[in-house]
């Protein structure tokens, strides 16, 4: 694709040279030679960028033997493009570039069967197309100096943040988790009854990993921002925590089964983390099922319950909305509410990475 463009730039500026001069010709022109000579002076172009100054140097000489040749020949329009371009992609030899083409001028010049030029147009052949050159080049080295001072600006607020976030979750966050796990474990040797031994260990259990996943998380602000989080290979673990006695979850799992992109991995795993949540905090549901589904277009996640509907008021609250905003970041759907067979329901619906983004 690079060399179709490059070809048709040749190709382009070889016929408008040749149009040029056939449309400006009062006399018969040799059409033929004005072929030959307008693609020859266009061919420098394909190592304007690797060789700039020869290419202009190589241009300048082929018109030069056109004006010799034609007398009247716009080829030279060419020429002072390579001369612009040989300053934008050497800057530091502006000097260099302009002697050159001062001595071109002067050839092309004293080439042309006419009375000379005045003064004034032979200063603006010389100096205008290398003070082109040199100005786009100062106003794209400017633009690249904006834009990386941007990110650079971005990158520090960036990092501010992170350490902002990352300090205040271990000093509340941690230390909350930390005091709740050190009492329940010591409740739990104090106490002797089962069932409040068995929850005193589930909280001990919740708080470990909370604590544990706070300080992965911390170690993910630190280190690098994509670091793996939990996903859905962690759902067995969380279901199993969440499961007691009176209230029993269930994982399924049907489709394909592939590997899934990091960024929707994460998020259906926050959004049945939350969805499991709400259950053991506003349901009396006693069998909860999440069913994942896998296609080649997305994972489809549901978190059914056979609890009552929660209250209208509450169905909006934080952790939904969380859930969609999270959702809809990857381009997906969520709807939370009561299932026709009763119960409770979340579904979300999550496009493959391509379609997410």
């Amino acid at each position: 694709m690079h060399w179709l463009r490059e070809a048709l730039l040749v190709a382009g500026a070889a016929a408008v040279a040749a149009l040029l001069t056939a449309l400006a010709g009062k006399n018969l022109i040799d059409m033929p030679l004005l072929a030959v000579f307008s693609a020859g002076v266009s061919l420098p172009l394909l190592v304007r960028r690797a060789l700039p100054l020869t290419a202009a140097t190589a241009s300048a000489a082929i018109a030069l033997a056109g004006m010799i040749q034609l007398h009247r020949w716009e080829g030279m329009l060419v020429t002072m493009a390579l001369f612009c371009t040989a300053v934008y992609h050497r800057p530091r030899r502006p000097l260099l570039v302009l002697a050159v083409n001062t001595c071109w001028v002067a050839g092309v010049t004293v080439a042309m069967a006419e009375p000379f030029p005045a003064l004034t147009t032979m200063v603006i052949m010389s100096v205008a197309p290398v003070a082109t050159g040199y100005a786009l080049r100062l106003h794209r080295d400017r633009a690249d100096q904006t834009l990386r001072l941007r990110r650079a600006e971005a990158e520090r607020v960036l990092a501010e943040e992170r350490t902002w976030l990352a300090r205040n979750v271990h000093d509340s966050v941690g230390h909350h988790l930390t005091a709740i796990r050190l009492q329940a474990a010591a409740a739990r040797r104090a106490h002797t009854d089962a069932s409040a031994w068995r929850a005193l260990e589930t909280i001990s259990g919740l708080s470990l990993s909370a604590l544990t996943e706070v300080r992965d998380l911390l170690r993910t602000l630190n280190e690098h921002p994509a670091a793996l989080q939990p996903g859905t290979a962690d759902l067995e673990r969380l279901a199993a925590r969440l499961s007691s006695a009176g209230r029993r979850i269930t994982m399924r799992r049907s489709g394909t089964g592939g590997a899934l992109p990091p960024a929707v991995d994460h998020t259906a795993y926050r959004v049945v983390q939350e969805a499991l949540t709400n259950v053991v905090r506003h349901s009396d549901a006693t069998e909860v099922t999440v069913h994942l589904r896998q296609d080649n277009r997305g994972l489809r996640v549901e978190v059914l319950d056979n609890g009552a509907p929660i209250p209208a008021p509450q169905a909006e609250g934080q952790g939904l909305r969380g859930m969609r905003e999270r959702v809809h970041l990857l381009n997906g759907a969520l709807s939370a509410g009561p299932a026709e067979t009763g119960g409770w329901r979340v579904l979300a619906d999550l496009p493959s990475e391509r379609n997410a983004w």
